[in-house]
């Protein structure tokens, strides 16, 4: 299998080890690969003895603070029964159907609309916008079953340097409504970012083209930065869809040190999208090291 991708700081790159290899490797091998990747990602020494940094902390988390919580709530099917529970089912979006494998779903049975998730990893899913066109294009099909035969035939945590908590979820196909506001044609999404479970930090980001950002701290005035630095940002009030997702992300994040709280708006109502563990497999590529330096003092850990 050819290497997989790393985001750094200018472009994607190849990085030196393939997946086979690192899905080989024995665990007592992986905070030795693990410092090289993060030297290789973002140019630095990787303190885990004592780390300092948000990107540093996130690392140790991976290797050390893994649970068989964090990979039942990081599969995209497992989670919903525990969101279901904490705050209930009105916050979970329809599901239309899962499968084991890309040749069981019924078309049939589907809108002209939706998108076609694997429930154990990031990024793996496609969206379609219009079935008929889609189920016409033959090479496309054979395409996304292609990636999709690939991804239910792997595990996604020696993908961007060991996300231990994506390693024991067994792979599935989820399928749900695309929600996206036909008037604007984009997703809106929340990101909640909780810090020894307390809320710190805000976002709501706009996937237009270019994808913009607005940022709050926890007490709703304008961040200086933006976790993904290539996004444009922009300002506006918190309203009341941001400000319960917060609270309730509080309530969802209370037993974790570091989660991401991740949230779908669509038709002026949130739904619940995903828990993130290790944001950017603690590879942000910060605008500068004070940014990295100052969200670890935030983070504790125990």
């Amino acid at each position: 299998m050819k290497n997989f991708h790393f985001f750094t700081k200018n472009k994607i790159q190849d990085p030196p080890y393939s997946y086979d290899f690192l899905l080989s490797l024995n665990e007592k091998d992986y905070p030795q690969y693990l410092k090289k990747l993060y030297e290789y990602n973002l140019g630095k020494k990787l303190n885990l003895k004592n780390p300092k940094s948000f990107n540093e902390k996130i690392q140790w988390l991976k290797l050390y603070n893994t649970t068989p919580l964090k990979t039942k709530l990081t599969d995209k099917v497992l989670v919903r029964d525990w969101i279901k529970e904490k705050i209930g089912a009105e916050y979970l979006k329809p599901v239309l159907q899962i499968c084991s494998k890309f040749d069981d779903i019924d078309f049939d049975k589907l809108p002209n609309s939706f998108i076609i998730k694997a429930n154990h990893g990031c990024k793996w899913h496609y969206k379609i916008m219009d079935q008929k066109a889609f189920l016409k294009n033959k090479n496309l099909v054979n395409y996304i079953k292609r990636r999709f035969d690939g991804w239910m035939n792997q595990t996604f945590f020696p993908w961007a340097g060991f996300e231990m908590q994506y390693k024991n979820i067994s792979p599935r196909i989820l399928i749900e409504p695309l929600l996206i506001n036909q008037k604007e044609s984009y997703s809106t999404e929340f990101e909640i970012y909780c810090f020894n479970g307390e809320p710190k930090f805000f976002q709501k980001i706009k996937y237009t083209s270019p994808v913009i950002c607005c940022i709050w701290d926890e007490n709703y005035n304008k961040a200086s930065f933006c976790f993904n630095p290539e996004y444009n940002t922009y300002f506006e009030n918190a309203d009341g869809n941001l400000k319960n997702a917060v609270e309730l992300s509080k309530l969802l994040a209370k037993d974790f040190i570091l989660v991401r709280v991740d949230w779908l708006l669509y038709e002026n109502k949130i739904y619940f999208n995903e828990m993130t563990f290790t944001p950017f497999s603690g590879f942000f590529p910060f605008e500068n090291d004070y940014i990295d330096l100052f969200l670890g003092k935030l983070l504790k850990l125990k």
